[in-house]
């Protein structure tokens, strides 16, 4: 069983800057595609970015140029750099982790953008 678990979420004010942490307990972590996804409240779990395992990334439109997504897998840990905060990008981020047909998620960390 792997377990993630997020860390960074806060309250920030809009224009600013967070950085969130998922540390995962997999053995073959670098074998995994990770992700960051975002629920808001009345609103669907959305992807939010991906990195493959040779660290291709992908975003989706409400955050490129605002976002990085980034690994490393010596300290089995993805990042996402969140700069240019919104309201609308207030949320839970949930980090994921697949690896052929195994599917894990963290527990979520809130993130607040308001002034």
């Amino acid at each position: 069983q792997v377990q993630l678990v997020e860390s960074g979420g806060g309250l920030v004010q809009p224009g600013g800057s967070l950085r969130l942490s998922c540390a995962a307990s997999a053995r073959l972590f670098s074998l995994y595609t990770m992700g960051w996804y975002r629920q808001a409240p009345g609103k669907q779990r959305e992807l939010v970015a991906s990195i493959s395992t040779g660290s291709t990334t992908s975003y989706a439109n409400s955050v490129k140029g605002r976002f990085t997504i980034s690994r490393d897998n010596a300290l089995n840990t993805v990042y996402l750099q969140m700069s240019s905060l919104h309201a609308e990008d207030t949320a839970v981020y949930y980090c994921n982790g697949k690896y052929g047909r195994f599917d894990y998620w963290g527990q979520g960390t809130q993130v607040t953008v308001s002034s």
